[in-house]
């Protein structure tokens, strides 16, 4: 058998439908975010499609904390939570998740798709008879978990409560059921109807499971989501989000009741046989999370950084998926065209943006998906834009108005 024939014939294929994934190769510059090195091009380029959402992963209170911390403890945990790895800065970090979010308790996960697939793994595969109600477009993290418990699992339409109750509705009231959704979609941008949902699960006895991971650091007063700007995280069974986002560093979370986060820690594998965290990137997580609960301006810049851009994109008639939250999804319905793109956005003008095409969005969907920052200035943007009109015009490709 040649195995990496099989191996090469399925990465052929990929390439032949334009879903291939090509990583860059960059290196940021501390304090020059958006900038980044390009080794390819051997230049610095300007970063348009980064989840660190509010360039807080080159802050200083985080890293002088992630200094201070390497000093303290040294480069790692020295094992899992239970043998060794459990650090001040965990337990710390762990109380401060809790409180952001209004709840009992918080557990921390070396990244957002651990604490996803670990988290909705052990509690539907460990309740007996467990249902999980999951949305369409949930991340491939939660329905991963969701596929390792082996639960019964439905599907509802993405957003649609009346598919949702409908679903509810069938199952009796007295079997446990959770709810799986996020609350901002990475890929379309839009958000949930929460409190609808959390309406059907208090008629039909369910749990709430929220993803809030595109969400955490950049909505509500204290950066702890769209469900505390909508002054709904108390009606939440479990909060997850991620610290390597909006927060700029790394790992994941659950914040919930004492006994579930409990339950979560004692049952689930993936927690318990992970090495943890470093205690440096606990501490630098701690430092951002703790300066984002008292300081708005990194959200309130990057929501006039994110209004510029959409003005911009429509005085030119680039098509753009409206929606209310940061991510500004540019569509191009095709995907060689989307990384050809890609790549002249690249190397001719120096803007990075990495194609979304399938698996991570249906086919005829691809798009440049531009998650414009607090650092990115009206001048980067119009920049951005001009670029953009001069590919569009020179492939006479459709824009949303004859602009």
């Amino acid at each position: 058998m040649n195995y990496d024939a099989m191996f090469q014939s399925a990465l052929d294929g990929l390439r032949a439908d334009g879903s291939y994934r090509y990583f860059a190769e960059l290196e940021r510059h501390s304090g020059q975010f958006p900038k980044a090195y390009h080794y390819g091009l051997g230049r610095d380029v300007t970063v348009w499609c980064s989840n660190d959402y509010l360039g807080m992963g080159q802050h200083p209170d985080v890293l002088k904390a992630m200094h201070a911390a390497l000093d303290e403890t040294g480069a790692g945990a020295g094992g899992t939570r239970n043998i060794s790895g459990t650090n001040h800065y965990h337990v710390e970090l762990e109380k401060e998740l809790a409180s952001l979010h209004g709840k009992e308790s918080a557990l921390l996960f070396n990244s957002g798709y651990l604490s996803n697939w670990v988290t909705l793994g052990t509690i539907a595969g460990r309740l007996r008879d467990c249902v999980v109600l999951s949305d369409a477009l949930n991340h491939a993290s939660m329905i991963e978990g969701i596929r390792h418990s082996r639960a019964e699992k439905q599907i509802f339409r993405h957003n649609d409560v009346e598919d949702l109750e409908e679903r509810l509705k069938a199952f009796p009231r007295d079997i446990p059921k959770i709810i799986a959704f996020e609350s901002v979609y990475s890929m379309e941008g839009d958000i949930a109807p929460i409190e609808a949902i959390c309406d059907l699960a208090d008629k039909y006895g369910a749990m709430t499971y929220l993803d809030e991971v595109h969400a955490v650091g950049m909505y509500g007063d204290q950066g702890a989501g769209i469900a505390e700007k909508l002054g709904l995280s108390h009606r939440l069974t479990v909060i997850e989000g991620t610290l390597g986002k909006g927060y700029g560093v790394v790992g994941g979370y659950i914040a919930a009741s004492a006994p579930l986060c409990d339950f979560v820690r004692s049952f689930g594998s993936g927690f318990i046989f992970s090495t943890a965290l470093p205690p440096m990137v606990a501490a630098g997580a701690l430092a951002s999370v703790r300066y984002l609960r008292r300081s708005s301006a990194e959200r309130e810049g990057q929501q006039r950084a994110v209004a510029y851009l959409r003005d911009a994109l429509d005085r030119v008639g680039i098509p753009h998926i409206l929606n209310p939250s940061h991510i500004v999804p540019v569509m191009v319905g095709d995907a060689e065209l989307c990384r050809a793109l890609s790549d002249e956005l690249l190397k001719r003008f120096g803007h990075y943006i990495q194609p979304i095409n399938y698996p991570t969005v249906p086919r005829g969907t691809e798009r440049l998906r531009i998650t414009p920052t607090p650092l990115h200035s009206n001048e980067a943007i119009d920049e951005l834009v001009d670029a953009l009109l001069v590919l569009w015009q020179e492939r006479q490709l459709k824009r949303s108005h004859a602009a």
